[in-house]
């Protein structure tokens, strides 16, 4: 009796979770995202992930998420991706503000000094996260 109570209990526990993570499920994505993709320019790794790491410090003071980091292992030439918030300007400029008060460069000159360390990025405005049924969703909409 008691092990059939303990398996109806967690049954019910799995449904309850199933149920709440559902309309989460389905829903459209809560924000949008800017995907980059860098590789470094030779030497410089070690001083880009501290110029990142020191930008992610501000952002997190701020309140703004943080930015998912990926490195690379094998395959194509990228070495680092960044999924990061994408933010308003007021977001920006308060982030600004932020870094030049912890002596960093803001704004065009961050901007320079960081494209020291690259030899190539890119950056996509892009709009997530969906599941592959929702983008088939979206697609077959007139």
């Amino acid at each position: 009796m008691v092990r059939s109570s303990r398996l109806l209990l967690l049954a019910l526990v799995a449904a309850l979770t199933l149920a709440a993570a559902l309309p989460a499920m389905s829903q459209e994505p809560s924000s949008r995202a800017i995907v980059s993709i860098y590789r470094i320019a030779p030497g410089k790794q070690l001083d880009f992930l501290k110029w990142m790491a020191a930008r992610d410090a501000i952002a997190h003071a701020a309140g703004v998420p943080a930015t998912q980091w990926y490195a690379h292992l094998d395959g194509d030439s990228w070495d680092y991706v960044g999924i990061a918030p994408y933010t308003d300007d007021a977001t920006g400029d308060r982030l600004d503000e932020m870094a030049r008060k912890q002596g960093l460069k803001a704004g065009p000159q961050a901007g320079l000094e960081l494209r020291e360390m690259m030899a190539v990025h890119t950056d996509t405005i892009s709009a997530g996260p969906y599941s592959a049924a929702q983008l088939v969703e979206r697609a077959s909409k007139p």
